[in-house]
């Protein structure tokens, strides 16, 4: 039995390290990431689509192309005349990355300014997924509008993920920031942070703390990743459980690492998995990625 999976946000052209002073282009972000490894990871019973908007412009219309040619759904994205795609470049040093992004008229800052169109979307699918860089990108009111239809559709029934990946380069002060990232964990039902960010914005002292903040903000599950030190997971008030990472011998690019966790831990849970099967999963598609340079690798080299 199939469904629909519906990431929202941004993709933008990724400029990354291609060896003796060249760059290697390519198309990339958070949740767009995300939908690429679920798509890699997801039987064929299932749909993946993206939900975002593009400009009207040559590298829009290649980012479609390489979108479809992936299997993944473009009939919710709306161009935008004028508008272009957001441009980053990943700087790496020891396997660790750093980027410079350029995206002032990036399209998909006004990918919840058609109401009705953003309801018909999230309507179609079934799981429905986010972060807090689709939040930081978009205006106050468009934000709103995307909180209350993704707050309608969890109250539908849907399942709704959020992964906060929090960015302060995005927002105007770290107060709305924090409120944001809260707003956006309400309307989830299932909340996946790095203890890394919780920990430097939210002063989380603690996993347990960072999993009962956000169970106090009406959160049922909570998957807090940590790096090499695993995730810790928090399912239906039933206690926590632990998994642990999967050991990297030659960590490479670090890029999507916690995006294709993501894909890869959902892309079993939809299907019935324990959550813990589902994170050891998502742990092992992560050690793969991390091997090699850019955010996205070819679905060929994923587990099965």
């Amino acid at each position: 039995m199939g469904g629909r999976f519906l990431s929202i946000g941004e993709c933008m052209v990724e400029l990354s390290q291609a060896g003796e002073g060249l760059l290697r282009k390519g198309f990339a972000g958070d949740t767009f990431n995300t939908a690429w490894y679920a798509r890699a990871c997801l039987p064929v019973e299932w749909s993946v689509d993206y939900f975002t908007a593009l400009g009207d412009d040559p590298l829009s219309s290649e980012m479609l192309a390489f979108m479809k040619a992936g299997g993944i759904g473009t009939e919710a994205i709306r161009k935008i005349e004028g508008r272009t795609p957001g441009l980053y470049l990943i700087t790496l040093k020891n396997g660790e990355r750093t980027f410079s992004y350029w995206r002032d008229t990036a399209a998909a800052k006004k990918l919840a300014d058609d109401a009705d169109h953003l309801r018909r979307s999230l309507e179609a699918a079934d799981i429905l997924y986010f972060s807090g860089i689709t939040l930081g990108i978009l205006a106050p009111q468009a934000v709103e509008t995307l909180l209350a239809e993704l707050r309608r559709a969890r109250a539908a029934g849907k399942r709704v993920v959020f992964d906060p990946n929090i960015r302060p380069r995005l927002w105007p002060n770290k107060d709305y920031m924090l409120r944001t990232i809260e707003a956006g964990a309400r309307a989830a039902n299932l909340v996946l942070p790095s203890f890394d960010d919780e920990t430097a914005h939210f002063g989380d002292a603690s996993i347990s703390e960072t999993i009962a903040r956000y169970h106090a903000l009406g959160v049922e599950n909570v998957v807090v990743k940590n790096g090499a030190e695993g995730a810790t997971l928090s399912f239906g008030g039933g206690g926590t459980s632990h998994v642990p990472a999967v050991g990297v011998p030659n960590v490479v690019d670090t890029t999507s690492a916690g995006d294709s966790f993501n894909g890869g831990f959902l892309s079993r849970l939809v299907r019935g998995a324990s959550p813990e099967d589902a994170a050891a999963y998502g742990a092992a598609v992560a050690a793969v990625v991390v091997g090699h340079h850019g955010a996205l690798i070819n679905p060929a080299l994923l587990p099965g």
